[in-house]
């Protein structure tokens, strides 16, 4: 197996720090695509588009109903955030060689859907367009770097266990509520994980997502309804500058986007042994997001529970299969977005929570180790109850709060816990 750095003369021992992570060279050709593909990596890509397009959508469609959105409005938006990310989600993980899988910012969408009240949507567009250009500023002028480096990891990734935990109570709460789907997708799932010569062939989880797939049709419960169309057609939809939009929304979207999302998803990435880039992710975020806000949709951002499901099983390098994979998908699903979401909701909601729940098992036990596993023990623990107790002062989630009250905590009580990881950071290598 070759690797981007085997030769010395091609990069130097401790380069210039350089604002924007350039891509490792050389860019994966036909050859190496075809070398680093495999079932478990497709499957991983299925799996993190089958989450992203099922339960989140119904926060869209939730949300965009109750505000007064038309059929063709909701479209649009369902166009933009898969499509347009989907591009971004291909490109990225391509050029970086690793999962870097953007969608939406979930909390924001419950943010954008409780001011939808007093605000027109063409206010809340222009809201979306003045949090892209904020965010697009924060990535060039590289601060979103130095947050992250000052962030301990332990908290952090107590705010993401916290985050993943319902994955992990909604898969045994589905035993509860719909044991014909669930019995059978556990069962198959862990046959396959511990006889690991019929699990190589058939990676665990798929073996589950046939299971549910199976159950699901005897059962007779897969009962599509309407005659919506099969393909999307997205809406350019004008702006409207609002002082009130822009002090409601833009400080909670951006703060979901680059601490909320973006946290989770680079701590994800951290976790699994990838070195995300931070800035040109930011960047991404801020560009991606004024095209999206053309279409109707919220802004973009690096997502955590998609980029968990990605990395979750197979080998670090070939992971950005999975990604290329899911960003195809998402592609496909834009364009499809009417038919695919009348699909979707039509299977029974057990399918989704068991499907998800197996698939987070490892990323969940990970983020406990890493936040229960040395320094910073009070404040990950703070960042973790604070995060499931879903409490969401000034409409910004429990996740950033979270993350508020075990830094607050950590900076009160575990203060020597700071002097050795900056003492354990000054003695990295440079380069």
């Amino acid at each position: 197996m070759t690797t981007t750095d085997g030769d010395a003369t091609a990069v130097p021992a401790c380069p210039p720090p350089h604002r924007f992570e350039r891509p490792p060279r050389p860019l994966p050709d036909l050859r190496t695509l075809r070398r680093d593909s495999g079932a478990a990596y497709f499957t991983n890509g299925l799996v993190g588009m089958v989450f992203a397009a099922t339960g989140p959508i119904a926060v869209i469609m939730s949300v965009g109903v109750s505000g007064g959105l038309s059929t063709a409005q909701l479209s649009s938006w369902i166009f933009g955030i898969f499509f347009l990310n989907g591009l971004l989600t291909l490109l990225a993980s391509w050029l970086y060689r690793q999962p870097l899988a953007f969608f939406w910012t979930i909390p924001g969408t419950v943010v954008v859907g409780d001011s939808l009240g007093r605000l027109t949507w063409a206010e809340v567009l222009g809201a979306f367009v003045v949090t892209a250009a904020l965010i697009l500023v924060v990535g060039l002028t590289g601060w979103v770097r130095r947050v992250m480096s000052a962030l301990p990891m332990p908290i952090v990734m107590a705010m993401v266990a916290g985050v993943f935990l319902q994955f992990g109570l909604d898969l045994v709460g589905a035993f509860g509520v719909d044991p014909s789907v669930a019995v059978p997708m556990v069962a198959v799932f862990l046959l396959l994980s511990v006889v690991t010569g019929l699990g190589k062939r058939i990676p665990p989880i798929l073996g589950a997502l046939l299971a549910g797939v199976a159950a699901v049709a005897l059962s007779g419960r897969f009962d599509p309804a309407g005659d919506a169309g099969w393909l999307a057609q997205p809406m350019l939809q004008a702006p409207q500058w609002s002082w009130q939009a822009v002090f409601e929304l833009v400080v909670p979207l951006a703060i979901t986007v680059l601490v909320v999302q973006n946290g989770q998803g680079i701590a994800v990435l951290k976790q699994a042994g990838h070195e995300p880039p931070v800035n040109v992710a930011t960047v991404a975020c801020g560009l991606w997001s004024l095209p999206a806000a053309a279409v109707g949709a919220v802004s973009t951002c690096l997502t955590g529970p998609t980029n968990a499901l990605l990395t979750a099983s197979g080998q670090r390098h070939r992971h950005y299969i999975a990604g290329m994979m899911c960003g195809v998908l998402a592609m496909l699903v834009g364009l499809l977005a009417p038919a695919f979401v009348q699909l979707m909701l039509a299977t029974p909601e057990a399918f989704i929570a068991v499907l998800g729940g197996l698939a987070m098992l490892r990323a969940l036990q990970g983020a406990f180790v890493s936040a229960f596993g040395g320094r910073f023990t009070l404040g990950a623990l703070v960042a973790f109850v604070v995060t499931v107790s879903d409490v969401e002062p000034l409409n910004i989630s429990a996740a950033f709060w979270g993350l508020v009250a075990g830094l607050a905590v950590s900076a009160l009580m575990e203060r020597a816990d700071f002097t050795a990881d900056r003492a354990s950071r000054a003695g990295e290598p440079a380069g």
